[in-house]
């Protein structure tokens, strides 16, 4: 099987566009107009599976992996693109809340809730099979006090007020089967993603696909809901590129605070934390005995 990891993603369709349009993939949306969001026709893609080299993969009917699982470390987050959306804990302590706005095989639901216990861990998805699949093939739990997986999507998600001001760590990777780009990337989306966050400190991490002309649409609109406190690390996976938008307070953190950080993550967690702060030094711009500003 030929591992195509630059589309992976994790929800199945959400929407389909309106019957007729011939707007194309890299239109620019009118960001200065309300956005009125189209209504929601799922229209889901087969939920499909391969193997290879003790790696179970989610697909949605395509070789496009959408998920994997090294099948003797469940737990685990197999891929570098997942792996980087844990980068938020460089900055935050294990919050109450942390969601994660589409499923996939449940890589992150997985590990927040297998490694970080102090937090109440939250999956939303669409897509009923994508659940089942989570726990019949990727041993996702069953909900319990900790757990919980909503089938809804993750607008209504947003932009119900009784989420807003509650997350601390909100992960989004919300793709469909052709994985052109977030199936969700508006100025009004990303807003209502930054009113979930806790008022004080909160982190969104998002999965892009860096080589599409999706990528520049939606770092434009991040930039325009979190006041331009956004940054994306460097590509992996030929293509897929995670996004960090921050709210709370400015943020001046020495490198050599952040290395120290990533270097507690690694020993605790087993990720790659330092490759992380030597991203966030190579987007900014910035030699490592300087600070992250943002």
């Amino acid at each position: 099987m030929t591992k195509l990891i630059k589309r992976a993603s994790a929800e199945a369709r959400a929407f389909s566009r309106k019957k007729g349009s011939n707007k194309r993939d890299d239109e620019d949306d009118l960001d200065n107009a309300p956005r009125i969001e189209a209504p929601r026709k799922p229209r889901f893609a087969p939920v499909t599976f391969s193997e290879e080299g003790g790696v179970r993969y989610l697909h949605f009917g395509t070789e496009w992996i959408q998920g994997a699982m090294r099948i003797r470390k469940p737990d685990h987050i197999e891929l570098e693109y997942a792996q980087q959306m844990m980068a938020w804990l460089l900055f935050l302590e294990t919050p109450e809340r942390i969601v994660q706005l589409g499923l996939g095989s449940a890589a992150l639901t997985k590990f927040c809730y297998r490694f970080l216990k102090r937090a109440k861990v939250e999956a939303v998805e669409l897509n009923p099979a994508v659940v089942i699949a989570a726990r019949a093939m990727f041993e996702l739990p069953y909900d319990d006090a900790r757990l919980t997986v909503t089938e809804r999507d993750a607008w209504e998600f947003v932009n119900d007020r009784s989420n807003h001001g509650t997350v601390g760590a909100l992960q989004i990777d919300i793709y469909d089967a052709t994985a052109r780009g977030p199936v969700l990337d508006s100025v009004s989306f990303y807003r209502a993603c930054r009113a979930c966050l806790t008022p004080d400190a909160g982190v969104v991490t998002i999965n892009l696909f860096g080589d599409h002309p999706s990528f520049v649409r939606n770092m434009r609109h991040l930039n325009e809901a979190f006041d331009r406190r956004v940054i994306a690390l460097p590509e992996v996976h030929d293509g897929n590129r995670i996004a960090l938008a921050f709210a709370g307070p400015a943020i001046d953190i020495p490198f050599d605070a952040l290395m120290q950080r990533a270097k507690l993550i690694e020993s605790e967690l087993k990720l790659p934390a330092r490759s992380w702060v030597k991203g966030l030094a190579e987007s900014a711009g910035v030699p490592l005995d300087g600070s992250f500003t943002i």
